[in-house]
């Protein structure tokens, strides 16, 4: 679907795109095969169109009278699931191709920013502007989620209260940070490339929304390096706390075979069966062993709990 943009938006057919007048698509890769060349696009930018790119950080082509890039999409409420649209910027329009919207939410957000501005006062500056703005809407609230959500982790390590699989979880966050942080990249060169202006699309004086979008992403993208970096933090501490668990049940395993090792001793002394020694023919040397091992031991704990050895 096409829509016309003067004083008001109106939904129009291909044959009635006026170039003089703004105008913005919406279209499926099927139909962008039937009326690319009518736009002039390369034949490889409409194939790549046909199936779905599985990288965030695709190319901007600058062609002499036209923009192309491929956009994936993360949604951070379902990081397991990808859009992936393709942009086609000209001079007075911007046609956004459908390569896999799985729940029209990104047809929405284009259908939105048609509406952020009034029609009279729209250029193609400020479109891209509240097509983007509208992709990161709800990012900043993920950010603080996410925020928070560390925090807790951070207070379940030091409370000593984690779960098994907290590694695992830590191992999930870090990926889903990293999907975004490359998702933001993805976003900036998309926006360097239109502030660039190298093939003069753009009227200098309205570049300034670009600018002010590109600073949002750049926000982002650094508010997600933060928060990987903690996470990082957080993996260490909690590394850290494995050992300074692991050292503990090693000293208490230490001070237990210190007081106990005397015992060895005994009973090695003892096992020697020399006839010359005493206590074999003793009557009392039975119980004579047992009270010095109990004596022993005793003694060994007394001294390791006032050194605070355990």
């Amino acid at each position: 679907m096409f829509y016309k943009i003067n004083t008001e938006i109106n939904p129009i057919d291909i044959e009635n795109i006026d170039e003089s007048c703004l105008t913005a698509g919406f279209i499926s890769a099927a139909e962008l095969l039937e009326i690319g060349g009518r736009f002039g696009f390369s034949q490889s930018t409409i194939n790549s169109c046909q199936k779905a790119n599985k990288y965030f950080r695709s190319d901007v082509e600058i062609h002499d009278n036209y923009l192309f890039t491929e956009l994936r999409i993360a949604d951070p409420n379902n990081i397991e699931e990808f859009d992936c649209v393709s942009l086609y910027i000209k001079k007075n329009l911007i046609i956004v191709v459908d390569v896999e919207d799985y729940d029209s939410s990104t047809k929405n957000k284009f259908l939105d920013a048609l509406k952020r501005y009034p029609a009279d006062n729209l250029t193609i500056e400020k479109l891209i502007f509240a097509f983007i703005d509208a992709l990161i809407s709800n990012d900043f609230k993920y950010i603080e989620d996410k925020g928070n959500e560390i925090t807790l982790l951070e207070e379940e390590v030091i409370k000593d209260n984690v779960e098994d699989d907290f590694s695992l979880e830590l191992l999930h966050l870090k990926k889903e940070l990293l999907t975004m942080h490359n998702y933001y990249e993805q976003l900036l060169d998309i926006t360097d490339a239109i502030e660039e202006n190298e093939n003069e699309l753009f009227n200098d004086d309205k570049l300034i929304y670009i600018m002010n979008v590109s600073n949002k992403i750049q926000r982002l993208r650094e508010d997600t390096d933060s928060l990987s970096s903690s996470v990082n933090h957080l993996q260490d501490a909690y590394s850290s706390s494995l050992d300074i668990k692991l050292n503990n049940v090693m000293k208490r395993f230490t001070v237990i075979t210190s007081i106990f090792f005397p015992l060895t001793l005994i009973v090695g002394w003892y096992g020697m069966n020399f006839r010359a020694m005493p206590e074999f023919a003793w009557k009392y040397g039975y119980v004579y062993v047992i009270a010095l091992s109990v004596i022993v031991v005793s003694v060994l704990i007394f001294i390791s709990k006032k050194k605070k050895w355990f």
